[in-house]
């Protein structure tokens, strides 16, 4: 078995449990904005077209094809666009509040602290590589305790590109003082985390969380995090 030293993981639908805690957040939400008497719809409805648009909105900003601005604030206006309520200024606000309380949130997937705290035990270097908003990662890490466990955190935002690129992943490479061969992306994304990793070169493991069929093959597959005490 290669052995690795610095392990890599994504954030996101990885350790930190997005849909969970953005379900909350944008419940919040509704109470704060009133959304009941505004768009005359249920929670349970607006909800899942949310995440449906804020799904297509991140593929468009991972591919460069947006900015990161207009995700954060479009995600809500064409959710509320789906319920015929065209409100360019509601849709920022809902953009800042969300994002104002987002991080605050502490849900993480089951065994996420078991696995840092085994995985530093045995002396691993770990390192983060995501996709989200510089302020924002960070907030989410030390709110839900997580950011002792990283040596370094590597942001889109900071490193100047996104997963799936490669420049990503040398940058990281580079910042952590690793080697190829002695490292791992461990993450829940097959496009992003998996197949970007690969490009770079890096082994990978893919947490998958939701059951997916890969049409990739990473190096190890997992279906929680517990698991990954059988490849390190």
């Amino acid at each position: 078995m290669p052995k690795y030293k610095h392990l890599f993981f994504d954030l996101d639908h990885t350790l930190w449990d997005f849909d969970a805690n953005a379900r909350d957040t944008l419940a919040e939400l509704y109470h704060i904005f009133d959304l009941y008497n505004r768009i005359s719809t249920s929670f349970d409805d607006f909800y899942p077209a949310y995440l449906f648009n804020n799904e297509v909105l991140w593929d468009r900003y991972h591919k460069g094809l947006i900015s990161s601005e207009e995700l954060k604030w479009k995600r809500m206006w064409r959710t509320l666009l789906d319920f015929k309520v065209a409100d360019e200024n509601l849709s920022k606000e809902m953009s800042g509040k969300f994002l104002e309380i987002l991080p605050t949130k502490k849900i993480l997937f089951p065994h996420t602290i078991e696995i840092l705290n085994y995985l530093k035990e045995n002396n691993y270097e770990l390192h983060l590589i995501t996709n989200g908003f510089e302020k924002t990662q960070w907030s989410k890490l030390n709110n839900s305790g997580l950011s002792h466990y990283f040596t370094h955190v590597i942001t889109s935002e900071g490193s100047n590109s996104l997963k799936p690129k490669k420049e990503i992943f040398d940058f990281a490479i580079n910042k952590a003082k690793s080697v190829l061969a002695e490292s791992i992306m461990i993450g829940d994304n097959l496009e992003a985390d998996i197949q970007g990793a690969m490009n770079a070169g890096m082994d990978t493991v893919f947490v998958n969380h939701i059951n997916a069929l890969p049409q990739i093959k990473p190096t190890y597959i997992v279906t929680h995090l517990q698991e990954l005490e059988g490849i390190f």
